[in-house]
């Protein structure tokens, strides 16, 4: 099976899993095990990306506490950090994967790292799924069915799209023509150490 064809699948799965309950503060419950770490990755990558999805909905809603806003915005940013995390967590896998590849001399390198195309690969699943909730919507009107079923097809072209430029670029990684180099993202707002506002009220 190939990679993008695996994530997809497990995204989706993710997604669905999720969907059960609709609830943003329901704990995950991983089905893959860390023996099988990629999809173990894929599937906790996809949970954080489909509850912080529900985040950003909920914190729109223009009659909602301001107090309570405060508190989903720090979720958010919590969120944020850990989706960081599991991007780098994925490169790692890759790095390790691509470990004894003997890189050409004329290899090049991608502008972006494999994981952080898996990061957009997972992001698109949610806005496959979601788009198509709007489709079947059964108190939608015909104008936003048909205006949500034109959004879902470049939707769908982009998924194609993705999973070919992923997959190529993982043959390129085994054929040696390009090489990984990971930067940490060196989140800043976060950090006690590195936020000015931080730092200050620790005085």
């Amino acid at each position: 099976m190939k990679f993008t064809d695996k994530a997809w699948s497990i995204f989706n799965q993710s997604i669905n899993d999720y969907h059960k309950y609709d609830d943003v503060n329901r704990q995950i419950e991983n089905p893959y095990s860390e023996e099988d770490l990629i999809a173990h990755l894929l599937y906790k990558k996809n949970w954080i990306d489909t509850v912080q999805w529900h985040l950003e909905d909920i914190i729109r809603d223009p009659q909602i506490d301001p107090v309570e806003a405060l508190s989903l915005k720090r979720w958010i940013d919590k969120s944020n950090q850990e989706r960081t995390d599991m991007v780098e967590y994925v490169d790692s896998w890759f790095l390790q994967q691509y470990s004894n590849i003997e890189v050409k001399k004329d290899a090049t390198y991608n502008t972006e790292s494999p994981a952080w195309a898996v990061d957009r690969f997972s992001i698109l699943s949610l806005k496959v799924y979601h788009m198509k909730q709007e489709v079947e919507r059964e108190d939608a009107t015909p104008e936003h069915k048909a205006s949500c079923q034109a959004k879902l097809d470049i939707l769908n072209q982009q998924h194609q799209d993705l999973s070919i430029a992923i997959e190529e670029l993982l043959a390129d990684f085994e054929a040696g023509k390009k090489y990984m180099k990971v930067y940490k993202q060196m989140k800043m707002y976060n950090d006690e150490d590195l936020n000015p506002v931080l730092y200050a009220s620790k005085k």
